[in-house]
């Protein structure tokens, strides 16, 4: 018997987890880069066809008020893997130089002892990869963290530390049906964070004559529109040839708005990250009529694109323009997905959203802020910080004084300035912005300081 029984109950257990297990959705997150929110079809594109997304859509739910929690890459993804606003982690902006984080009041890399969204999902059990776009230190910063460090089994990146391999920026989506054809029996996660839109641009012959009938611009920027469509359509060939399609929630979506059309010509250009390719001159993406571009809070460099499809559970051909969602809510979200709890000692500032994915209704409790920091670019890139809550939106500008107030529910492109009709509702709102930037650091983590960086400050700071 006492060889017996802990057989048994082995057994049992194994069972047990593996029961678990199978009931865990898998889960794939795809996140685009410089998507415009009108860059889908679906979305009302005047010139870029995107069959699989709109099919995605078609079979899922379309949400409208999906606000990403800044308007450039890094900060924004920071939100999505730890489910807090990234100036919490002094993530105001891209990573970059080591130089040019000192000057930002930057880290060199995110912290990986921070809430970390794969490893939380690692400790409920999921297979963890993550593909395609890193960012959250950059190919200058050499010494920066690998992405196990942060909770993944398995990675395969580029714009990473240049002491890891770069992978193809072309292959994320064909990385990822690897990843998913190795794990099929088991419960998984994948971050699959593409190339397209973001410079450089690489468009292949067969797209481009797809769009021939387009002028220059229009065609290059079509062209890697559509071909990262077709790869996002084999993926759910994939799901559905290995019997997943019901088991396997998908999302689709986009960490800012469109990138400023700049520079002339055919322009090819270096870029460290992914290689030669095309400038932003061809970057042509629309926001359907949205305010504001990529680097502005306005909703076009916010709003962006926010799909749900997971057959038998989302409900198909749904539009949802009123439910406001943000990016630091896919944290809580897949936690609660997964079956696990939010660790005690985590305080995330998202939500969980499953109500919504569901169909259901659901009221947003918590408000939704931004920061941003860096250089104006042009009109639409003043603001400093901003709040949502309860479809109304204020962004202010606390150096210059300006402000504007918008009601989201019947001014979906904020067009109609209200500060002057509601000055309390304007007043409550910048107090509540005041009172959240007290609860943020004034620096950075030293720990997540590179080398370089270590020997800077040791040259600026040592005795004569």
């Amino acid at each position: 018997m006492r060889t017996t029984i802990p057989f048994v109950i082995s057994i049992i257990a194994l069972t047990f987890q593996s029961c678990s297990t199978r009931e865990q959705p898998n889960i794939i997150f795809i996140y685009a880069d410089d998507w415009g929110y009108a860059d889908l079809g679906c979305h009302g594109s005047t010139f870029i066809q995107t069959p699989n997304l709109d099919q995605m859509a078609s079979e899922g739910i379309d949400f409208h008020n999906f606000s990403v929690s800044n308007p450039v890459c890094s900060p924004s993804r920071t939100a999505i893997i730890t489910g807090q606003f990234p100036a919490r982690h002094s993530v105001h902006g891209h990573f970059a130089s080591v130089e040019s984080h000192i000057e930002r009041n930057m880290p060199d890399w995110l912290d990986p002892d921070a809430p970390m969204l794969p490893r939380m999902l690692k400790n409920a059990g999921y297979t963890t990869g993550h593909f395609g776009k890193w960012h959250l230190s950059n190919n200058h910063v050499p010494d920066a963290p690998s992405p196990l460090q942060y909770g993944y089994d398995e990675y395969s990146c580029f714009n990473i530390s240049s002491q890891f391999r770069q992978m193809n920026a072309d292959s994320s989506i064909y990385k990822t049906i690897d990843f998913i054809e190795r794990n099929k029996d088991k419960a998984f996660f994948a971050n699959v964070w593409i190339h397209a839109t973001h410079t450089p641009h690489y468009p292949k012959e067969s797209y481009l004559d797809q769009y021939s009938h387009l002028n220059e611009q229009q065609q290059v920027y079509a062209a890697i529109t559509s071909e990262a469509d077709y790869r996002i359509g084999l993926l759910f060939d994939k799901l559905k040839e290995l019997k997943l399609d019901e088991k396997t929630i998908v999302i689709f979506s986009s960490d800012n708005g469109p990138e400023i059309t700049g520079g002339s010509g055919k322009k090819i250009f270096k870029d460290n990250s992914t290689g030669l390719g095309y400038g932003t001159y061809y970057s042509v993406g629309e926001t359907g009529g949205l305010k504001g571009r990529k680097r502005s809070l306005y909703a076009g460099g916010v709003r962006t694109p926010f799909i749900v499809r997971w057959p038998g559970v989302v409900p198909a051909g749904r539009i949802d323009s009123s439910t406001a969602l943000s990016g630091v809510d896919i944290l809580p979200t897949f936690i609660e997905l997964a079956g696990a709890q939010l660790p005690e000692s985590y305080n995330p500032d998202g939500e969980s959203i499953l109500e919504a994915i569901k169909g259901q209704d659901f009221t947003r409790k918590n408000a939704i802020y931004w920061q941003w920091l860096f250089p104006k670019i042009n009109s639409h890139h003043w603001q400093t910080a901003g709040i949502q809550e309860d479809n109304w939106k204020l962004l202010i500008n606390e150096d210059t004084g300006i402000k504007e107030l918008y009601d989201i529910s019947v001014d979906w492109a904020e067009q109609q300035n209200l500060i002057t009709q509601f000055p309390k509702k304007a007043g409550i709102l910048e107090t509540k912005i005041k009172q959240w930037e007290k609860t943020l650091p004034d620096q950075p983590n030293e720990s997540c300081f590179s080398d370089q960086r270590i020997e800077i400050i040791t040259k600026v700071t040592k005795p004569l």
